[in-house]
């Protein structure tokens, strides 16, 4: 089952933009993924194709119009369509690796993206979106967070990464950051690799691993140890 990303924005030009490259450009070149842009805009309805509107009750800033994003959530949903309906928000519940995870494993993903000060909150309710949030910052718009999504879960995808345990001795995986990496060579500005590594021994080498990521996590990220 090909995984299908179907994302609605103001921008349809930004996609697939950095996700064309690296893995996730070969993933799309291969049919692992789909990338469809929708541009909201032509959903709008009058001379000038109005997508925003001022707030109800007053305030600074625009509002993206529930009548128009609903029209364009319908167009690309249709009739039937069970993937996850997304938009991405800074008020939304923050992304984690687990949630990456659960996303990599459905049959794909509606993603809006937020513009101006939000989004109607009827269309939100009613067409049911899940609000997701990539960091707590705000930024332009939501194009940046769904190419940030999708460039954590197309990775995940099968057959995407030429090693699949490479998705699974990773920082956030388990709650903890990962381990430091070396190579060669085994000596460079005076610095050498630990020795640990260069014993052969595996089991002394997981051991080494876990205790670096866990002190690494305390250090760092003592939230995660919590969990």
């Amino acid at each position: 089952m090909t995984f299908r990303a179907s994302i609605l924005s103001l921008y349809p030009d930004m996609f697939p933009g950095p996700l064309g490259h690296s893995l996730a450009g070969r993933a799309l070149e291969q049919g692992k993924w789909v990338c469809e842009a929708t541009q909201i805009r032509d959903f709008a309805t009058g001379k000038h194709k109005n997508v925003d509107d001022t707030p109800a009750g007053g305030g600074a800033g625009m509002v993206l119009r529930a009548d128009v994003l609903g029209r364009a959530i319908d167009h690309v949903t249709g009739i039937v369509d069970n993937r996850p309906r997304l938009l991405m928000s800074p008020r939304g519940k923050p992304l984690t690796q687990e949630q990456v995870r659960l996303f990599s494993a459905a049959p794909g993903l509606v993603i809006v993206c937020g513009r101006f000060e939000g989004v109607d909150q009827r269309v939100i309710d009613g067409r049911q979106l899940e609000e997701v949030s990539i960091g707590d910052y705000i930024l332009s718009g939501g194009e940046v967070a769904a190419i940030t999504l999708l460039d954590a879960i197309v990775r995940l995808l099968p057959g995407v990464m030429g090693n699949d345990a490479s998705g699974v001795y990773e920082s956030f995986e388990d709650n903890l950051l990962e381990h430091p990496h070396y190579t060669k060579p085994a000596e460079w500005d005076g610095r050498t690799i630990p020795e640990v590594l260069k014993s052969g021994n595996h089991k002394k080498v997981d051991e080494w691993r876990r205790e670096q990521a866990v002190e690494l996590t305390r250090a760092r990220r003592p939230d995660l140890l919590d969990k």
